[in-house]
């Protein structure tokens, strides 16, 4: 018999996975505002809104579909730079969750400027805001690290990682322990035009001891000003290769990013 997988493994790819592309920097030497949209270490403040919709399951005819809300908020505290960035999914669809909000993730990454690049250290928390039908009910907390070498003018790589243990919630409800790498891959092509890795939230499931998701997909993105307002318009698609029990296989995903460089 098939089971289906903790549905916890994919909300939180969907949240966590979202490290990627947040910013302009204050580096060495200024970035074009097309690779800086594509630097998760950068300091630029703006809002998204996506939506992921998994359009074939592995060993199943299910589908789900998540809008996905994200703001990263760059901040100093004294000379001291800071990413605050807060993700809420909207379950519009999905075949073993209820509709609505489901758990919230936020976390803080403090960055340090180097000859190469940047790197970030912080925290990210999982907040149980899906209660017992769209979420794990579960508070989360753990350590992030990443970094990406933007020495190379036009082309970005790096990489972002990010751990969630259980600290409180739900004894009834399995655990929350899971780790989150992502692979950081982008080449701008000019005239705002950029390809690059897609999100590619490899999961890792501390609690049942396997890979709960081994993605691997790329990214367009287009930039278009209207008015003095950059905005960014992001398609991606996504093959999942852990086809164990009932899984997302294929996801496909578009979103727009408003970029506040100014702000």
């Amino acid at each position: 018999m098939k089971h289906a997988n903790s549905p916890c493994a994919a909300l939180l790819a969907c949240a966590a996975g979202a490290f990627l592309p947040a910013a302009v920097c204050l580096a060495q030497e200024p970035q074009s505002i097309d690779q800086a949209a594509n630097d998760p270490t950068a300091s630029l403040m703006n809002i998204q809104i996506a939506d992921w919709n998994t359009f074939n399951y592995h060993n199943s005819d299910e589908s789900d579909n998540i809008i996905s809300l994200r703001s990263a908020i760059p901040f100093k505290i004294g000379d001291q730079n800071n990413i605050f960035r807060i993700t809420l999914p909207i379950i519009t669809d999905h075949p073993f969750l209820g509709s609505g909000l489901s758990d919230t993730t936020i976390f803080n990454l403090s960055t340090f400027d180097r000859s190469w690049g940047r790197f970030g250290v912080g925290a990210v928390a999982l907040l149980p805001t899906g209660g017992s039908s769209r979420g794990t009910e579960k508070w989360g907390l753990g350590p992030a690290f990443g970094f990406v070498n933007s020495s190379h003018k036009g082309f970005l790589f790096g990489l972002f990682n990010q751990n969630l243990f259980t600290v409180a919630g739900d004894g009834s409800r399995p655990d929350v322990n899971v780790s989150i790498v992502q692979p950081i891959v982008n080449k701008s092509l000019g005239k705002g035009w950029s390809l690059g890795a897609s999100e590619m939230s490899v999961t890792y499931d501390w609690e049942n001891s396997r890979w709960a998701s081994l993605p691997l997909g790329m990214s367009v993105s287009k930039i278009h000003k209207f008015g003095k307002t950059p905005v960014q318009f992001s398609g991606q698609y996504e093959h999942n290769f852990q086809d164990e029990g009932i899984t997302g296989s294929d996801t496909l995903r578009f979103s727009v990013k408003i970029l506040m460089p100014t702000l």
